[in-house]
């Protein structure tokens, strides 16, 4: 099964990468993490509006075949790391491919969110986006972890 991180950003600094990278890495083949960047729309004087709407439209453009659509937005449920692995076993339990969907700085469009089967709220803080790539991976890959007796979750 691969989980499809589809994150709206793209050039992001070396950490980002390097830390999104070290967790995916880690993850075994039939957990696979893969990260589809969606090219932002320039924001300076735009119609904040028509922009999401149409990063949303990228978004949904980029998601795999009959995916399992999961968006990471505030008022998403809030899952504990043990909540996580419950969702993660039944994934992986399903056969079908993950789309976990980050949106850009407005967040989501509407038509993301209405496509979504669950809804992730990473916590009540607003993080960086470049920053949720990294906290999506680790958590993936802890969650995992926890699911297969590895001493990294304690």
């Amino acid at each position: 099964m691969q989980i499809h991180l589809i994150a709206v950003g793209n050039k992001m600094p070396d950490w980002v990468q390097q830390g999104y990278n070290d967790y995916a890495k880690r993850l075994p083949r039939e957990c696979e993490l893969v990260l589809r960047e969606i090219a932002p729309d320039k924001r300076r004087g735009g119609d904040i509006a028509r922009i999401t709407k149409e990063e949303g439209e990228r978004m949904l453009a980029a998601l795999p075949p009959r995916a399992h659509i999961v968006t990471l937005d505030i008022p998403g449920k809030p899952w504990t790391t043990e909540d996580l692995a419950k969702a993660l076993k039944r994934w992986l339990g399903n056969g079908q491919p993950v789309a976990l969907m980050a949106g850009g700085p407005e967040g989501l469009s509407q038509a993301v969110k209405e496509s979504a089967q669950e809804s992730w709220s990473l916590s009540p803080l607003t993080f960086p986006h470049p920053l949720v790539r990294v906290i999506v991976a680790e958590q993936i890959y802890r969650a995992w972890s926890l699911l297969n007796n590895h001493p990294y979750h304690r």
